[in-house]
């Protein structure tokens, strides 16, 4: 799951990122408003983590312009700022949840698991698939018949990352950017990944559209 962290304090930053990356997650730090609003745009983040006040664009700003798009990805801030004013601004803008500096790490992560949870499994811990798969979110386990399909690592960050865009084609470019961060790996090698889902599961499961890419289709 790959989470956006915006925070200025360099050693905070850095110490919150490691914890995250720690608990397996894929981390894109930030100490910059603007900066981390253009990764945004550049990429495709499960739940974004933001300071309040940050240089050149603050929290506030930031998921203001991600609403007026109509983006939706859910936002904890985390913040020094304990007035009810400021608390009611952020929910009022359209954040999920709220952590007050200092906090422990655990609390973080047990706010990112009770998220992933309510935004992404909503009532169902599995979403479901074609040909009768299933998809455990906040595992992020595939299931055929109820049965666990092994996979790799890295096949199971491709899936995750199919699924998660909702019935979307998406590139092998766009595969490069959020499965492997942009490391060179040449298109050949994306595609022997993804025959080797298909060798575990099926040939219709991944269905590929020449110029358009992958996707993984939900039930409707």
């Amino acid at each position: 799951m790959k989470l956006l962290l915006l925070e200025d304090d360099f050693d905070y930053n850095q110490s919150i990122k490691e914890y995250l990356e720690s608990l397996g997650y894929d981390v894109d730090a930030y100490e910059d408003g603007q900066e981390a609003l253009d990764a945004i745009y550049d990429n495709n983040y499960h739940i974004l983590i933001l300071d309040i006040r940050v240089p050149t664009l603050n929290g506030y700003e930031l998921v203001k312009e991600l609403r007026s798009r109509g983006d939706e990805t859910p936002v904890i801030y985390i913040t020094s700022l304990t007035d009810i004013n400021n608390l009611s601004l952020g929910y009022e803008l359209g954040c999920n949840d709220y952590l007050k500096k200092p906090f422990s790490p655990k609390e973080l992560k047990y706010r990112l698991e009770q998220l992933i949870k309510l935004y992404y499994a909503k009532s169902h811990q599995r979403l479901e698939l074609l040909e009768d798969y299933t998809y455990d979110v906040v595992k992020q386990e595939l299931f055929k018949n109820n049965e666990l399909v092994s996979l790799t690592k890295k096949e199971s960050e491709v899936v995750f990352c199919l699924i998660s865009k909702q019935n979307q084609y998406i590139s092998i470019e766009q595969l490069r950017s959020e499965v492997w961060d942009d490391r060179y790996i040449c298109e050949a090698d994306i595609r022997v990944c993804i025959k080797k889902i298909r060798d575990k599961t099926s040939k219709e499961f991944i269905i590929n559209q020449r110029g358009l890419g992958y996707k993984i289709a939900r039930k409707q």
